[in-house]
């Protein structure tokens, strides 16, 4: 199916590592020109060139995205360079384990832009770009927001804001065309993810406490996986679709876990 995304000028933030990575890739071999927005030049600069190499187009910005005038800066960097903005991924975050036991406002605040604010400001900078190109927004979010998890105030707290985003700007935006839905993750393999495992006391015994507890095929979903959703969700073939929050997690947030063994 052709997703109609060539030449399409689209920011992908935190989009040189794990779920961002897989997001940029997709959307590059869709003939798309993702445009990385991240903190850290070399990890931009490496998957960058992987991509440019694998015969993509992409541009590589470096921005600390919890800082304010940064995140208008990265926006401005990327009409800079292109004169067009055609869609928006808002990925870039970490569940940081910021509680209510063990956190502060400091540390609350702090998780706040390093995994909210910068939803909203990216797009706000970039609203007038994407009222001229009709385009669209897809906020990356997580199961922590529906489910909880423990000892992680503020991830989830941002996570609900990241869901709750999602629909407001769907209604916001009807009036310009424009398609805001969200992708909500469970247990997706990345490199921060197997990072967090690989930490534990028996790495193996918990991966496979984790898998087993997931409905369709007992096993992690991909970044491949959330990336093709992204991808159909930015082009024309979803042309009447927003408001949504898509859950990519083989059913485990909404199916019985008992499935999972039966």
């Amino acid at each position: 199916m052709d997703l109609q995304l060539q030449d399409k000028v689209i920011i992908v933030t935190g989009g040189a590592k794990g779920i961002g990575e897989g997001i940029s890739r997709v959307l590059a071999a869709e003939g798309a020109h993702p445009v990385i927005i991240g903190r850290n030049a070399a990890d931009n600069e490496a998957t960058a060139a992987s991509i440019k190499a694998a015969g993509g187009r992409v541009t590589a910005i470096t921005a600390e995205l919890n800082e304010p005038l940064a995140c208008a800066r990265a926006v401005q960097a990327t009409l800079d360079a292109h004169g067009r903005i055609d869609g928006v991924v808002n990925n870039a975050g970490q569940n940081d384990g910021v509680g209510l036991e063990n956190g502060n406002y400091e540390a609350f605040m702090a998780s706040l832009h390093k995994n909210l604010v910068h939803y909203y400001l990216i797009v706000h900078h970039a609203l007038p770009a994407l009222i001229k190109s009709k385009g669209a927004v897809v906020n990356i979010t997580s199961k922590t927001a529906e489910t909880g998890q423990g000892h992680t105030s503020a991830y989830a707290a941002a996570n609900g804001g990241r869901n709750a985003l999602v629909r407001e700007w769907a209604v916001e935006l009807l009036k310009y065309g424009i398609r805001v839905n969200g992708i909500v993750v469970a247990e997706c393999w990345t490199p921060l993810y197997e990072k967090w495992v690989s930490s534990l006391p028996d790495p193996q015994g918990k991966l496979e406490e984790i898998t087993a507890k997931i409905p369709l095929g007992n096993r992690m979903t991909t970044k491949e996986e959330i990336a093709n959703m992204t991808a159909f969700l930015l082009s024309e073939r979803s042309s009447h679709t927003t408001g949504q929050l898509v859950h990519v997690d083989g059913g485990y947030v909404h199916l019985d876990r008992a499935l999972a063994n039966a």
